[in-house]
């Protein structure tokens, strides 16, 4: 959870929209995976774990095109319609500067990233032979983008993406064996699988001055540790009232992705996180200075408010 929304982790990340154009329709550009392709003409260098560098000859090639550099060993690769975690690095081919566009390792970790058009086919044809672990490098031209948009698309530069595929999640939802998480004025009901708990906090119980974190559902995996990028589903109530101002479930049920432990979050998801065994849900009352403090957060969120969240922690990278 960002200091200020949630929401914005849902989209797509800004790079693709800003490098690949934005708006409705499929894109329609042909691909290549032969080195034949623009492709060829680029060389990278560095760990595939790591910001790569890229050297650019001076001939930009207008045509869309991909190539599989490591085709990974973890897990699967990415299907239409589902969801991939990748770190990428775009830079804008023009022959002249080739500036780096943006980087997901200068922003602090990976993107969860939903294979459906709002991403070039020529992109998801990457993501479709790379597994976690794995690195492919593509040229987006202006054959890649809609139809409507290509003769709006600068002449003589193409974007290059670096794509490094993280995983692929394998759930939506903590799973496992719940219990009473044995806070006052609070309930939760888990109905099991992928469905979404419920969560309720109407009551006349005075809310905890301090953070509470209370485990429903413990999950088997490693410990989150600060730094990491953790995927998570949620919902989010005012204690009292049991108003609730965001949640993923309510958006479509897709997780989303932050990173933690590093400010980048409100101090209750930071401090209440932190150490979490991945696939576990948690229930957090956070008291307003360790939220939005007195301020408050938009039209919802009073400076008094105390935020009761049930967070599902469904994977860290």
């Amino acid at each position: 959870m960002r200091r200020r929304s949630l929401a914005v982790l849902a989209s797509v990340p800004l790079l693709f929209a800003a490098a690949c154009g934005s708006g409705g329709g499929a894109a329609t550009g042909t691909a290549s995976g032969s080195p034949a392709g623009a492709v060829s003409e680029l060389k990278v260098t560095g760990a595939a774990n790591a910001k790569p560098t890229v050297a650019f000859p001076a001939k930009v090639v207008e045509t869309s095109s991909y190539q599989v550099i490591t085709p990974g060993t973890v897990g699967a690769a990415a299907k239409e319609g589902g969801s991939v975690v990748a770190n990428f690095t775009v830079y804008t081919w023009d022959g002249k500067e080739n500036k780096l566009a943006g980087s997901t390792y200068d922003e602090g970790g990976p993107q969860l990233i939903t294979m459906n058009e709002q991403v070039p086919q020529i992109l998801r044809k990457g993501f479709a032979e790379t597994k976690g672990g794995g690195r492919f490098l593509s040229v987006v031209a202006k054959d890649a983008l809609p139809a409507a948009q290509q003769a709006q698309a600068p002449a003589g530069q193409s974007q290059v993406f670096v794509v490094d595929v993280v995983g692929v999640p394998e759930s939506k939802a903590a799973k496992g064996e719940a219990t009473d998480p044995g806070l006052k004025g609070v309930k939760v009901d888990n109905p099991g699988g992928d469905a979404a708990p419920k969560l309720t906090t109407k009551t006349k119980e005075k809310a905890p001055k301090e953070l509470v974190a209370k485990t429903v559902i413990k999950g088997s995996g490693p410990e989150v540790k600060s730094g990491q990028s953790i995927l998570v589903q949620y919902a989010g109530k005012i204690w009292g009232s049991d108003l609730e101002f965001d949640s993923s479930w309510s958006r479509g049920g897709e997780p989303i992705m932050f990173q933690i432990g590093t400010g980048k979050v409100i101090k209750g998801w930071d401090q209440g996180l932190v150490g979490v065994p991945v696939g576990s849900r948690v229930l957090l009352s956070i008291p307003p200075d360790l939220g939005y403090g007195k301020q408050g957060s938009g039209e919802k969120i009073k400076g008094t408010d105390t935020l009761v969240f049930l967070v599902d922690v469904v994977a860290a990278y």
